[in-house]
């Protein structure tokens, strides 16, 4: 049987949905499995054992040049990519839904209107799977591959994953300490309302004795390392990374601590401590809680259908926590 994913962005979407890879090879290793995922983004998959071939779209650039022409290029390239017994749009976006529907196959799953983000995504497909949107992302990915493919888990899987990113080098450079234990920051997020503030990363390194190395994606969280390090003595901002760079510092960090974006997930799925810190977005929904990986969520409200993005309440969130955390999650490492 072979099967095409279509999961195209963002960077933790991506993440969580890649844990179905091991959970189907478990279960049949006959499954021939394709990724379609946007440009940026094809590092992250083009090494997983699991993945037969990784076939890259480029909607952005589209978006941005509004070309008819562009776009009439990309829909000829999907087209191009083969024949597939099934294909599964883990996303559930009136784009990843065309995308899936351009892509020759047999039959063609997604989300039905009940329950996928955009409801008019549902028409595209030729079967559809209904299950809350509200519901734990993680759960969520596995319970349509269990429905599309008429395989049986429990959750117990989820729990007992291994490692799913894999880092093609064993050494990183000079950040780390081999003396100290190392901790990861992330001061950014794609929205404001997602981070954790300044204040609070700089009360935190002086309550915990380690050495701090944060990363940064563009020059605005470049600046929040910078206004970071100006408090802190025994903080190393690293270079801007690729995402290969970004999976080997990861998983050789002792822990990393960040608010809801791709590297916390990505810490997740490479089975390193993380300590993932919620204002305006669901940790019930946005999360898998393990021994080794925990959640602080703020005490608000939160809608997962419309984020509320003047929410604000991450500040609210009492560092001693997640010193405490830390200090547990690193008596473990």
């Amino acid at each position: 049987m072979k099967i095409a994913i279509v999961k195209l962005s963002a960077l933790g979407d991506i993440v969580h949905a890649m844990l179905v890879l091991q959970f189907i090879k478990k279960h049949n290793q006959d499954i021939k499995i394709d990724w379609v995922v946007e440009e940026s983004y094809k590092n992250l998959l083009e090494f997983h054992p699991d993945i037969n071939k990784v076939y890259t779209v480029n909607l952005k650039i589209v978006k941005k040049k509004k070309s008819l022409y562009l776009l009439f290029n990309e829909i000829k390239r999907v087209r191009s990519f083969g024949r597939y017994d099934l294909v599964i749009d883990m996303q559930g976006l009136v784009k990843s839904a065309l995308i899936s529907r351009f892509i020759s196959s047999t039959h063609t799953l997604g989300f039905d209107k009940f329950s996928a983000r955009e409801s008019f995504a549902s028409i595209f497909y030729s079967k559809t799977f209904n299950y809350d949107y509200k519901k734990n992302i993680i759960e969520r990915n596995f319970e349509i591959i269990k429905f599309a493919l008429g395989l049986e888990s429990s959750k117990d899987e989820i729990l007992k994953k291994l490692p799913f990113l894999y880092p093609r080098d064993k050494y990183f450079d000079s950040a780390f300490s081999h003396i100290k234990k190392n901790i990861i920051l992330i001061p950014g997020a794609s929205h404001i309302s997602k981070r954790f503030p300044v204040s609070k990363f700089i009360e935190l390194i002086s309550l915990l004795d380690a050495n701090f190395v944060i990363i940064w994606g563009d020059s605005t969280e470049k600046k929040l390392a910078e206004n970071i390090k100006t408090f802190s003595a025994d903080v190393t901002i690293c270079n801007k990374l690729d995402l290969k760079e970004l999976i080997l510092l990861i998983n050789q960090a002792d822990l990393v601590i960040g608010p809801d974006t791709g590297p916390t997930h990505m810490a997740w799925a490479l089975n390193t401590p993380s300590i993932t810190l919620f204002g305006p977005t669901p940790g019930y929904r946005n999360s898998y809680v393990t021994a080794i990986n925990k959640t602080i969520d703020s005490n608000s409200i939160v809608n997962p259908m419309k984020i509320n993005q003047s929410d604000d309440s991450i500040k609210t969130i009492d560092v001693n926590e997640v010193v405490k955390i830390s200090q547990l999650l690193l008596e473990l490492k």
